[in-house]
């Protein structure tokens, strides 16, 4: 092996203990709920600079995201967190620069971890904020056209670096759903699992809202970490907004608003 390569294999692994050192910090900074977490949304066309998703995003205001805050203030208060609003959203400006495309299913751990560091990168370069970054999320929302029969690409939400990405559809009509997709994919960041099985269905009970109801069907709300509310046993519903929504026990122990049984 030669020196030049030593040497990048050396920078290579100071790069990940660093990030792995600063992730750690982050995690814990951000799910301690002292205080609450700013939560920055930047609105990005991710329309090819569609004319029609322009207009509407550039009328967007922090009114429409306020139902994420008031959803999890509502659902803390019977986890008695210390802090009584556990997130503060504000707009980001809007930002003109894709994110690096997330690797396809099967790409590898390899590719992934790259895709990570890029994504890590470009955050830096265009979340610019004054907040700490240790109790911060920021949250890019990629908005489309709202056309029939238009299906999304996958939304993220990162544990590692705090960082949401989510796909929506420009339309008033989706302001509603658009904001579960950034709940749910915000709620990954600080730790939380998703509660389906592989054919989108509900996982009994954690992914339930109410499991112990008698009968079981149709359930009145969903657990967020589902965002769909099971009607039968072979049936489900997206919920409609936060408002038919619940965060469960299992999701609040894992975003440390309950501690785990012992």
């Amino acid at each position: 092996m030669t020196l030049f390569k030593i040497i990048r294999i050396l920078i290579l692994l100071a790069v990940f203990v660093v990030v792995a050192f600063y992730a750690k910090n982050q995690k814990l900074k951000s799910r301690s709920w002292t205080e609450p977490v700013s939560v920055v949304i930047y609105r990005i066309n991710g329309d090819n600079n569609s004319p029609v998703v322009n207009e509407y995003i550039n009328e967007l205001d922090e009114g429409v995201f306020e139902p994420v805050d008031r959803f999890l203030q509502q659902q803390s208060a019977k986890y008695k967190l210390i802090a009584k609003q556990p997130t503060q959203i504000r707009m980001g400006p809007v930002l003109t620069v894709l994110p690096p495309e997330a690797p396809l299913p099967g790409e590898g751990y390899v590719a992934i971890i790259w895709w990570g560091l890029k994504f890590r990168y470009w955050t830096y370069k265009n979340a610019v904020d004054s907040d700490s970054g240790m109790r911060r999320i920021d949250v890019f929302v990629l908005y489309h056209e709202a056309t029939k029969d238009r299906s999304l690409q996958h939304s993220l939400g990162l544990d590692k670096g705090l960082a949401v990405v989510v796909h929506a559809f420009s339309s008033v009509e989706q302001d509603q759903q658009n904001n579960i997709v950034i709940a749910h994919e915000l709620l990954h960041t600080v730790g939380a699992t998703d509660k389906y099985a592989a054919d989108n269905s509900a996982l009994f009970p954690i992914g339930y809202a109410d499991p112990e109801q008698s009968p079981l069907y149709p359930q009145a709300k969903a657990e967020i970490m589902v965002a769909r509310i099971p009607l039968s046993a072979s049936t489900m519903r997206m919920a409609d907004s936060l408002d038919e929504c619940v965060i469960g026990e299992q999701t609040a122990r894992e975003i440390n608003w309950l501690q785990e049984e012992k």
